[in-house]
């Protein structure tokens, strides 16, 4: 049997009976569709591998300039800065100012608990 079709029957029900009670509990927990929006556009900020990289510098190196960021991430200054801006907007990651210097960091504990479970998810591979 293909390995598709196995899936398919692993993930679909064999009975097709709906609990009301217990899905109308869940969906009561659900976040709002606001919240919803814009967990999705964080997770899709978070899905290119050159704004993972940009985060990752921040995560293992603390604050960094441009810069050193650009370098760090294998990036272009020109495409680190564009990045970091789209990722400022959304609060991922935060400016310090100091002259001319633009110094970046992780906006909050938030934003590093959140890398390091997607770090340590990945890092059990299929276990």
């Amino acid at each position: 049997m293909p390995s598709d079709v196995v899936a398919s029957s692993l993930d679909d029900c064999d009975l097709r009976v709906v609990d009301r009670e217990r899905v109308a509990a869940v969906r009561s927990r659900l976040p709002e569709p606001a919240t919803i929006d814009e967990l999705a556009e964080i997770f899709g900020l978070l899905s290119d591998p050159g704004r993972l990289r940009l985060i990752a510098s921040l995560l293992k190196g603390g604050e960094l300039c441009v810069c050193d960021l650009a370098v760090a991430a294998g990036m272009g200054e020109s495409a680190a800065s564009h990045a970091l801006r789209l990722l400022r907007a959304h609060r991922v990651v935060k400016v310090r100012r100091a002259g001319r210097m633009a110094n970046y960091s992780l906006c909050d504990g938030h934003v590093r608990i959140l890398l390091d479970v997607a770090l340590e998810h990945v890092g059990h591979g299929d276990s």
